[in-house]
Parts: structure tokens; C-alpha cells; sequence
């Protein structure tokens, strides 16, 4: 039985919302996963969209949810395993199952009920949802051989871009966190440093055009973004000198 079913099925979003914020604090992210996945059916169905808040906390819950499974599968997959690989191998397998379930669990939210009602808004939601499922199918990509998720990245990544410069300026976060995201796609994922190099520079140049132009409000999130912009930037150019050298 799920901590929904035994705190009551039927709750209503303040409710829910309220548990998402305490499960938060009480760093419960599966709970959390659970709670905010419920309130967004609740609103779809409802034909409402989500606030801020609730964005963020949905967010919030699947992020620390996958990102910890991506952290004990980067480590399993660099251990030896001590001379019993078969086991190890296992062993991986099974975090690399919950790490998958738990990607797909969240596409099939954002797919089946938060995309449809922002498709075409032409907004801020619209390019951080299309950028939080291109996110979740990198994260597929990087440890499954299904060649579709490395397809179905770039092009939510594609999508998400091309709303984002017709409507958030150069110096938005959630823009420049695209391009970031986006840029780390192609480098590690698709094995294309140019377009990720290439990526990084002109969203990095634009949004150094317009830093005059930047809200108090965003100052922090935005200038810190550009500064990983800038050191993805710094290694991949020098990683690519590198290996032109080598072939010399």
C-alpha cells in the first residue's frame, strides 16, 4: 500500500500540497513523488494549470528522486566489484530498473497530462516542462540502449528551444538552463562537440549582450548559469585541443 492510500486516497490539492511541502522538509522524495503526482492529475483533469509552487515541488521530487539513483549507478558502474562481477553486474541491473521506472514514471506525467494543456502557450511553462522531459530522456540515455532516447532528448531540447526564443529574453534562468542542459546532451550524449560548444557560446554571448538587462530577481540564477556555461565551454575546447592533438 503507498503512503497516499494509507493517509486517505481521495485528498484534495490543498492537502496534497501541504504534504508535498512537509515531505520536502522531512527530505521524504518518494512520498513527496507520490503527492505531487497526484495533485497534477488532479489539475489536468481539472483543466487547470499548475502554480509556481507546485511546479517546483514536482520538480523538486522527481529531481532528488532520479538524481540519487544516477549517483549510486555512477558509482556501481565504476566499481570492480571485487572479483565477483556477475553479482556487482546484478546488482546494477536492479538500480538501473528503479532508475528506469522512475524516468518513465515522470515522462509519462509530463506526456499525458502536463505538455497537452501548455503545447503552443508560447511561455515560460511551457519551455521549462519540454525542457524537464528532454532532461529525463538524456537521463534514460546515459545508461540504456534504446536508441529512441537520445532522438527524443534532442528533440524536446529542439522544441523547448524554439519557444524559449520567441519568448523568454536571453538572460532568462530557465533559458539559459536549457542551453545548458542542451549543450551537455550533445556533448555527452549524442557525441557532438562542435553543436555543444556552439550551443553554450551563443547563449553565453547573448545573454553577455544583454546583462544590463537583467531583474534583480533572477541576478543570482541566471550569472550562475552562465558561469557553468562558461566552464563547459573552457573543458570542451580544451578537451577537443587535446584530442586534435593526438591525431597530429
Amino acid at each position: 500500500m503507498s503512503t497516499l492510500e494509507k493517509l486517505g486516497a481521495n485528498l484534495e490539492i490543498d492537502k496534497l500540497l501541504a504534504l508535498a511541502r512537509v515531505a520536502e522538509t522531512a527530505e521524504r522524495y518518494e512520498d513527496m513523488c507520490e503527492f505531487t503526482s497526484r495533485l497534477v492529475v488532479i489539475r489536468c483533469n481539472k483543466k487547470e494549470e499548475l502554480d509556481v509552487e507546485e511546479r517546483n515541488l514536482l520538480s523538486v521530487a522527481f529531481k532528488n528522486v532520479v538524481g540519487s539513483k544516477r549517483a549510486s549507478w555512477r558509482t556501481l558502474n565504476s566499481e570492480s566489484g571485487d572479483g565477483d562481477a556477475e553479482l556487482l553486474e546484478k546488482y546494477k541491473n536492479q538500480v538501473e530498473a528503479e532508475l528506469q521506472n522512475k524516468c518513465i514514471e515522470v515522462l509519462k506525467l509530463l506526456e499525458d497530462h502536463i505538455l497537452p494543456a501548455y503545447k503552443g502557450k508560447q511561455n515560460e511553462s511551457e519551455v521549462f516542462y519540454l525542457k524537464m522531459c528532454a532532461d529525463y530522456y538524456r537521463y534514460l540515455a546515459e545508461f540504456c540502449s534504446d536508441d529512441s532516447y537520445p532522438q527524443k532528448a534532442e528533440k524536446m531540447y529542439g522544441n523547448a528551444l524554439e519557444v524559449a526564443k520567441q519568448s523568454l529574453s536571453e538572460t532568462h534562468p530557465t533559458r539559459l538552463g536549457l542551453a545548458l542542459n542542451y549543450s551537455v546532451c550533445y556533448y555527452e550524449i549524442l557525441k557532438e562537440p562542435e553543436k555543444a560548444c556552439n550551443l553554450a557560446k551563443e547563449a553565453f554571448d547573448g545573454a553577455i549582450s544583454k546583462l544590463d538587462t537583467l531583474h534583480d530577481s533572477t541576478y543570482k540564477d541566471s550569472t550562475l548559469i552562465m558561469q557553468l556555461l562558461r566552464d563547459n565551454l573552457t573543458l570542451w575546447t580544451t578537451e577537443n585541443a587535446d584530442e586534435d592533438g593526438d591525431d597530429q
